[in-house]
């Protein structure tokens, strides 16, 4: 093939496609420019063809080389390893609007490989590595019905932007990734502040126009390519087998399987029509040797089809659900806080056949998460982890976080961040789990109320409580149907999952993925309303059960408390190697954190750990002041001088041997002991820096007192310390150098 690239002006920018001169062996091959970002799309389909598997055998990696920023990857083996979950979530950004758009009988095992090899830390790769997806499969011969594009929306000052840079969505109140063929948005994800319904389609509508024009792109470098799709043959059920099955259980459907009210009784009768239908098969053709091997296939094929096309019937005639409810009712709902009486916050909330136990944890600056990408390193002080175990749907599964876990946590996690206090306010790290302890349709909503509920418990200053919906839409012909809070069943066999979280004033997250091919504003819209009304009763029933943060934290959640120290003390209060700090906090159990102003911040579970650990910060700082009594201990003892003592940490002064006693002293050593703990005044503060000490100034004065006569001087004596600095002794080592050498521009934890 030869090189072929085609380039327009998007919205200022130059986005170019290129294919011919990377990776031609692939089946398609693109490279996708935007500003200096380049992510290069590769798309392979194997040669052979697997009709045993009833899925689509899709694979979709997104990689991120850290080369591409100028970057060398941290660890020990300095190189890129496991995807992150950022690149998790973006190739689950690619895989949801591509997989619509392959035939649902693809059988041929298809990987789309997006690599990030220049960024610009401006120009997001996401997006136009989903881009290069739809190019990569237009251009090859995997059959495809694309193209589609995937563009950002941002709104910054009231206006609309489209794929803003990275640093600028700071400033954007709303971010959403938006996906669409010439003919439909096909998925929708992102965060808002608190945004209305009527802003969040407006924001749909200008990306969508902006979609058009990427997708006239591809369109243009298709001309320009010459590739046959390839041909794949179909395998049709023979309509001898396909009425046998429908004769034998097409009535009973709606009678045995649609009657029942909960998941676990119609996944039995479903299971006793698929055994009768499959024995009924089995018994007329299991001699034929036309279907050797796929009797249980095309039964499994069958009778689903006749499922959905009974439900949807169900829904769209009798306007009737499969567990009875109105179109736009919610399930019953139970909130209960405080559950887990050892955690700093804990919910558990039941929606029908979902319900999700959920905990909140309080940490300190030193569970800070560090997230080093292609982006330069920041840290997250608030994360969210989804756990979706087996159990929850009555399976025996490998216990793993899929893919799937991760974009559900991350959606609760944007959904709920919004309404979070400012660090400043509330300096804690905060970490939420949420297991699905039983799943029948949106368990990542379920986490949303749970999480906004766990917070309150833990007595987080959130500013508003936060929930979610999930709706679903079955549309035939004319006919369509909006519901609320939809089921399992409901979501698979439905053409739309509508995923809506928000406040009682806006919408904070949404995650919508559309399987038809065309979707009107109108019914949008309507959906929207529809959600809105379905979160306020959410919303209501969760604030019968908690309505505001507890005014207290858990006993068991850390305390912060801060002090000031002068900026040449940090040295002190660190020591040589930092020594001292790390003593003060393996024996308070604190945790403590120092700025560079002398901001220290300390962080215990218990208050007299606090104050054990501020108490002795404040005895490394404090200034000795004469005539005041200390409780010193003795360091040194040298007959014939008097005795060091340390009464302030890192700080001794000499007792001479006169200041010991009234009477008088011939051996110190007499007197006191090394180690003991003593009561001494502090007389004089010398311009030399050096501490006179007394001990006998604070005992009474023997009666009769008579001051012995001066003693001999001793020529031999200097009367000092010739070890450097006499007598007084100041070790605080090189704690002022070890803290310069660390450049003085980071904070310090221990």
């Amino acid at each position: 093939m030869s090189l072929q690239k085609v380039s327009i002006d998007f919205d200022g920018k130059e986005y170019s496609i290129e294919t011919g001169r990377f990776a031609k062996q692939a089946n398609g091959s693109v490279m996708v420019r935007c500003g200096d970002t380049m992510v290069l799309v590769t798309a392979v389909a194997s040669d052979n063809e697997r009709p045993e598997i009833d899925f689509l055998p899709l694979s979709v990696e997104y990689r991120e080389k850290s080369a591409a920023a100028g970057k060398i990857p941290g660890g020990f083996l300095k190189r890129e390893g496991r995807p992150s979950d950022h690149e998790v979530l973006c190739s689950r950004l690619i895989d949801r609007p591509t997989r619509p758009l392959l035939p649902k009988t693809w059988r041929f095992e298809t990987q789309i490989i997006a690599t990030v090899f220049s960024s610009d830390q401006e120009n997001d790769p996401d997006t136009i590595a989903a881009v290069g997806t739809s190019a990569a499969l237009l251009i090859s011969d995997i059959p495809f019905k694309g193209p589609f594009s995937e563009v950002r929306v941002g709104r910054i000052d009231g206006e609309f932007v489209i794929n803003p840079a990275t640093e600028s969505l700071v400033d954007s109140d709303l971010d959403l990734t938006i996906s669409g063929t010439n003919e439909a948005i096909t998925m929708v994800e992102g965060e808002c502040k608190e945004i209305s319904e009527e802003d969040f389609i407006a924001a749909l509508e200008f990306g969508y126009e902006k979609i058009k024009e990427l997708n006239g792109l591809q369109l243009q470098l298709l001309e320009l390519v010459s590739t046959e799709k390839r041909e794949f043959v179909v395998t049709e059920i023979p309509d001898e087998f396909r009425q046998l099955i429908v004769d034998l259980i097409g009535t009973d459907l709606h009678d045995n399987v649609y009657s029942a009210t909960s998941k676990h009784e119609r996944r039995e009768k479903r299971a006793e029509l698929f055994d009768k239908a499959l024995a009924e098969a089995e018994a007329k053709f299991g001699e034929n040797e036309e279907y050797e091997g796929l009797i249980e296939k095309y039964t499994k094929d069958i009778v689903s089809k006749l499922e959905k096309a009974e439900m949807r019937t169900m829904i769209l005639e009798e306007k009737k659900r499969l567990d009875g409810r109105a179109l736009d009712e919610i399930r019953p709902i139970t909130c209960d806080v405080g559950l887990l009486p050892r955690n700093h916050g804990s919910a558990l909330f039941t929606r029908g056949e979902t319900q999700s136990l959920t905990s909140l944890t309080l940490g300190t600056k030193r569970d800070e998460q560090m997230v080093d990408g292609l982006l330069p390193k920041f840290t997250n002080n608030f994360f969210l982890h989804y756990n979706f175990p087996p159990y929850s749907t009555g399976e025996v599964k490998r216990l793993w976080v899929s893919r799937r876990e991760v974009g559900h946590g991350n959606l609760a996690e944007r959904a709920l961040k919004i309404l979070l206090p400012d660090q400043e306010e509330f300096p804690y790290v905060m970490r939420i789990v949420s297991d699905t302890l039983e799943s029948n349709g949106s368990s990542s909503m379920a986490t949303v109320c749970s999480g906004s509920l766990a917070l309150f418990d833990a007595g987080v200053p959130m500013k508003k409580p936060v929930a979610g919906i999930a709706m679903g839409l079955i549309s035939e012909d004319d006919k369509v149907a909006i519901l609320s809070d939809i089921l399992g069943d409901e979501d698979f066999l439905g053409d739309m999952d509508f995923k809506v979280t928000g406040t009682a004033d806006g919408i904070t997250a949404c995650q919508m993925d559309i399987k038809i091919e065309g979707l009107s504003v109108e019914i949008m819209k309507d959906a929207l309303e529809q959600a809105r009304a379905g979160r306020l009763h959410i919303l209501d029933i969760m604030n019968q059960a908690l309505d505001a943060p507890r005014e207290e934290l858990s006993p068991y959640a850390p305390r912060f408390s801060t002090i000031k120290i002068p900026q040449e003390a940090i040295g002190a209060v660190i020591g040589s190697g930092g020594e001292t700090i790390r003593g003060i906090v393996a024996e308070s159990g604190a945790e403590i954190n120092i700025d560079d102003d002398g901001t220290v911040t300390i962080a215990a579970v218990t208050q007299e750990a606090s104050d054990m650990a501020k108490e002795m910060i404040e005895a490394l700082t404090e200034a000795p002041e004469e005539g005041k009594i200390y409780t010193g201990k003795v360091k040194e003892i040298r007959e014939g001088l008097g005795a060091f003592i340390e009464f302030l940490p890192k700080k001794q002064g000499l007792l001479h041997i006169s200041q010991v006693a009234w009477e008088r002293t011939e051996n110190v050593s007499d007197v006191l002991t090394v180690g003991e703990e003593i009561e001494i005044k502090l007389l004089e503060c010398t311009r030399d820096g050096k501490f006179r000490l007394s001990r006998k100034v604070l005992m009474e004065k023997p009666e009769g007192y008579v001051a012995p006569p001066p003693r001999e001087r001793d020529d031999r004596r200097d009367g000092g310390d010739r070890r450097g600095g006499g007598y007084n002794r100041d070790r605080r080592g090189g704690g002022d150098r070890d803290r310069d050498r660390r450049g003085g521009g980071e904070r310090r934890r221990y």
